[in-house]
């Protein structure tokens, strides 16, 4: 038997994918960006794309749906089975990316990028799995019976944080069921995403069907809410721009889906196994220098264990691994940018400012890089901005309490609803946290961040807005429910 020989994939273009071509912006404008690790080092040229391109984008997306849309179900999925395959083939590149990119930790970024194949692969398995329900008409016995269709052009407007898994996670779902998509992707970590548009090109995707425009949220994002021919958009991205599209959309009558900001909270009870509850708090809190929405931003820890805890908690920040995010060690990589940089700055001199004694870090750690230590305070007053607002990045909040009731209830005094974690071995306290947090996500001896493709992720308050992602979930955005009485 001869040996085979498996083509390298080709890498995409620093350019918009529009039409089923790879293109620069219609003004030629581009912008540079640079490697949070070491600013000096150029990653690529991207489009600086404007509403021409939002228009061509759109235009070509509404011209290619019918035919999507006829398509057998089957066959979107035959599409998606194949990104995934060559999403597999390049895995290494796409975290390699990411990584010079964005700064998230290689090891990190492998699995991120190697998720984006499971959603391509469970999304595509949706073309077998029922789209209505079959009844009988009450007076004649007739066929009645429900419908899902797609819905049209949908907007994805996406974040840097996680620049694979959520444009896989947004673009699958409302690829399979139907619709056709314009795809903005985040002006911090484009490269990521392009290779999701590159590998949907290379299981042959029809022209038009997925158009990617690169640019800033006024150039790009507001033409693309406002553009009468998208009937629907899904944002992740922060509470105030999220408003604003909201705002934009739904006064157009277009559907809306916002995964917003959180403040997440972790619990420690006293019988909580405290070797998994310090790891878990400390990934909650530092992978990915804390930049996810899921991150771990408060943590109460109940009084008779608070001490031990603490100490603990301390060593593990201690020596944990932080610098440079291609090394396959790194826990804790650099900030996405300057801008963020300074503003996690800011917010840590405004919690010493306001009380908080700071027990760790909070001091940036290269003249070069973003790096910004890991930040540990406790002592925060309940209503200190560091106990109500997010700060994106490596900064969390120790709090002591008596009772689990106390716990719970300081807990959900924020605004945000997203994720929440309890460590424990008893039942009692589990029960109440299940039944009483004000979370979309909730763990149970496990960290705040992290979600499974299979099942809906989102959050309540001021978390989300709209329908959940992922899983069986995705079908209530991304399609519409028609009811047919049908007589002989």
């Amino acid at each position: 038997m001869s040996d085979s020989v498996l083509e390298a994939p080709a890498r995409p273009a620093f350019a918009n994918y529009v039409g089923g071509n790879w293109q620069p912006a219609n003004s030629g404008r581009t912008y540079d960006k640079h490697n949070p690790a070491r600013p000096s080092e150029l990653v690529g040229e991207f489009p600086a794309s404007g509403e021409d391109d939002v228009n061509a984008a759109v235009e070509a997306a509404a011209a290619a749906f019918p035919g999507w849309s006829r398509l057998p179900a089957a066959a979107r999925g035959a599409v998606l089975a194949r990104a995934a395959d060559a999403v597999e083939t390049r895995v290494e590149e796409i975290a390699s990316d990411m990584t010079r990119e964005m700064g998230k930790p290689l090891r990190e970024a492998r699995l991120e990028a190697g998720r984006v194949a499971a959603i391509f692969r469970f999304f595509a398995s949706e073309a077998w799995r029922p789209k209505g329900e079959q009844y009988e008409q009450l007076a004649t016995g007739s066929s009645l019976y429900t419908l899902r269709r797609p819905l049209g052009v949908v907007g994805l407007i996406t974040p840097w944080n996680f620049p694979a898994a959520i444009p896989a996670w947004k673009s699958a779902p409302a690829l399979i069921y139907g619709n056709t998509v314009v795809l903005k992707l985040a002006q911090e970590a484009p490269l990521t995403g392009l290779h999701l548009a590159a590998c949907l090109d290379e299981a042959g995707i029809p022209a038009g069907v997925l158009n990617v425009v690169i640019g800033r949220g006024a150039e790009v994002g507001t033409p693309l809410v406002r553009h009468p021919k998208v009937v629907a958009i899904s944002f992740t991205g922060s509470v105030a721009v999220g408003r604003q599209v909201r705002e934009e959309a739904t006064e157009r009558g277009k559907r809306v889906q916002l995964e917003l900001g959180g403040h997440n909270p972790l619990i420690v009870m006293a019988d909580a196994d405290m070797t998994r509850a310090v790891e878990a708090a400390y990934a909650g809190a530092f992978w990915s220098a804390g930049q996810k929405c899921t991150a771990t931003r408060r943590i109460y820890v109940q009084a008779p264990v608070y001490d031990q805890f603490r100490e603990r908690l301390l060593d593990r920040i201690g020596h944990g691994k932080v610098g440079d995010p291609a090394d396959p060690e790194t826990e804790v990589g650099p900030i996405v940018n300057e801008t963020q940089l300074n503003a996690i700055l800011d917010a840590i001199e405004k919690g010493k400012h306001e009380g908080g004694k700071l027990l760790s870090g909070g001091a940036r750690l290269d003249d070069d890089g973003y790096l910004v230590a890991p930040t540990l305070f406790e002592n925060v007053a309940d209503d200190a901005m560091l106990s109500c607002e997010e700060v994106f990045g490596p900064v969390t909040s120790l709090y002591r309490f008596e009772t689990i009731d106390e716990a719970i209830e300081r807990a959900n005094a924020v605004q945000f609803g997203l994720s929440a974690s309890i460590f424990t071995t008893s039942l009692e306290p589990t029960d109440r946290f299940v039944n009483e947090m004000e979370a979309g996500l909730l763990h149970v001896n496990s960290q705040t961040a992290g979600a499974d493709v299979h099942v809906p992720f989102g959050g309540i308050k001021g978390s989300g807005y709209g329908p959940h992602e992922q899983g069986r979930a995705a079908l209530e955005f991304y399609t519409e429910v028609v009811t047919v009485y049908q007589d002989v």
